[in-house]
């Protein structure tokens, strides 16, 4: 895949890009652009040497994507000289995600930079948003595993900051915060009807069948045979009743996969790696998808790694235009992975212990149910540890007109300890809970400091609107800067579906049930 990956690079052509029409500026002083982003000292360098005498917004922004591909090919690069070097299995597994990683973000810049993609300036942030994500993700990866310096020499080539230099001035050519242009429909009408009939069967292109009754016994198979079908059209899957004990990796290069089970309780796919067993978070999905387009309906996706392997992901997701329909997702500490793109759940059950629900995605739960489980002794459940790094990054967690309820296994032991909304991964994370019921398990500050710090307590934003139950009551919550009791239904609603992932315009051809609004 890497070699695909560098064989598809495009490189800069100087035609329609972020926005055709962007006013000409007077100046024509690089270090004027550059000042004006988070990082002009990288952006001086590495454009001022290429730079000529007119600029405007728009060709500022192709060099500043240009010079950010440059750089994370160079990584991606200098990763592979690394191979030979590796010393034991911690450092094969770390390096093994960033390989990975810097191909996705590599194909996220060549989406923005290739000239006949049509797309809009809310495209290019979420691409922007999810190389960024990815970038950092490798950084945890290998900080996970104890092998940070032997991953340094890719680190250190300004990829990142260029990145987020281009989400400075995309951002700011956005001009707007509610995304109402027109998207690509992400499911055709074929995909709606699928989503809509009460049975696959038939309307499958494979099925997969412990029993011996499908064209395959296991997953994987059905993905190395789809893998190889003509065309990129909806490729469904149908996975009969069992449990399947496998790890499964959906990548980049499979777009418009659809799984369909039998039901949550009926279809199991189900794994067992952890931190605790020496992979890293990334790599610790029994489902890890990179392909654009998914979609799963009536499955469930299991880790049973347990509370005392730390961390152990059941689903992995950074598909973009992603859709997860009356899903299962189960495990403890960090259950579900919403990596990076845009991401819907609906009616889905999702269990867990400690930043149950985490990642840099743009994702919306609606009429999801959260139940969280009993922890080690000693640990506080945290239901999110939302990941967005970057001011400028259109990311957040959207929990909608859902319910946050407690385990039966947490229910006995309830006044045993302490559960919240979420803390602060990174330094602008953003959650927000909407018309949700907040069972009596949710402690009366709501959210909590990250590792009993003050980190991020003034940039995150925390807010609350509607909610109802027993810990709904916002009285005694944190005093943070960051934290909103949301009072105006206008501030809400940038955060619903029909806004924050702009679901109007591709929800209705899912066929998936949905609230647009509050």
């Amino acid at each position: 895949m890497a070699r695909k990956i560098q064989l598809l690079v495009i490189f800069l052509s100087f035609t329609s890009f972020f926005s055709p029409t962007s006013s000409i500026t007077s100046s024509n002083d690089i270090d004027w652009w550059c000042n004006r982003t988070p990082y002009p000292k990288p952006c001086k360098y590495y454009i001022g040497p290429n730079h000529f005498a007119l600029i405007n917004n728009t060709e500022f922004g192709k060099m500043m994507v240009q010079v950010a591909m440059d750089q994370t090919l160079n990584a991606w690069r200098d990763a592979k000289q690394l191979i030979p070097k590796c010393q034991d299995e911690r450092e094969n597994v770390a390096l093994a995600d960033c390989l990975s990683l810097y191909d996705h973000t590599i194909l996220q810049l060549n989406r923005i930079l290739k000239p006949d993609t049509k797309y809009n300036q809310f495209d290019t942030q979420t691409w922007l948003s999810t190389a960024l994500t990815n970038l950092d993700t490798c950084r945890a990866g290998a900080v996970e595993l104890g092998v940070l310096d032997f991953l340094m020499p890719i680190m250190l080539n300004n990829a990142s900051e260029l990145i987020s230099d281009s989400l400075a001035i995309n951002d700011g050519l956005q001009g707007q915060k509610h995304y109402n242009e027109r998207f690509p429909s992400w499911v055709s009408s074929h995909d709606r009807k699928l989503l809509q009939s009460s049975s696959p069967v038939g309307k499958a292109n494979l099925v997969v069948a412990r029993d011996g009754s499908g064209h395959f016994r296991t997953i994987r198979e059905a993905l190395v045979a789809a893998a190889n079908r003509s065309g990129n059209r909806r490729f469904v899957i149908h996975v009969k009743t069992g449990v399947y004990s496998e790890n499964i990796e959906i990548g980049m290069d499979l777009d418009n996969i659809m799984v369909v089970g039998d039901g949550l309780k009926e279809t199991i796919i189900t794994g067992s790696r952890s931190v605790g067993s020496g992979t890293t978070s990334f790599n610790s999905a029994t489902v890890g998808i990179m392909g654009n387009g998914f979609i799963a309906r009536d499955i469930t996706f299991r880790n049973t790694a347990g509370p005392q392997n730390y961390q152990a992901v059941a689903l992995r997701s950074g598909s973009d235009q992603s859709v997860f329909y009356r899903c299962g997702i189960q495990g403890y500490q960090d259950t579900l992975f919403v990596l990076s793109q845009r991401q819907f759940y609906k009616q889905c059950n999702i269990y867990g212990t400690i930043d149950i629900i985490f990642g840099n995605a743009a994702a919306v739960f609606q009429s999801c149910t959260i139940y969280v489980r009993r922890p080690l002794h000693g640990q506080d459940n945290v239901i999110t540890a939302q990941g967005r790094a970057d001011p400028n990054q259109n990311t957040g967690i959207s929990i909608h007109n859902s319910r946050v309820m407690a385990a039966p296994d947490l229910k006995p032991v309830l006044n045993s300890f302490k559960t919240y909304l979420g803390r602060p991964w990174q330094q602008y994370s953003r959650t927000v809970y909407l018309k949700t019921f907040l069972d009596a398990l949710v402690d009366p500050a709501g959210w909590l400091a990250w590792e009993y710090t003050d980190f991020a307590l003034d940039t995150v934003y925390y807010g609350e609107y509607g909610n109802y139950g027993p810990g709904s009551l916002t009285s005694g919550r944190v005093k943070w800067p960051g934290f909103r009791h949301i009072t105006d239904p206008k501030e809400a609603s940038m955060f619903t579906a029909g806004n924050f992932i702009a679901g109007r315009l591709w929800l209705p051809a899912t066929g998936v049930p949905f609230t647009m609004s509050l």
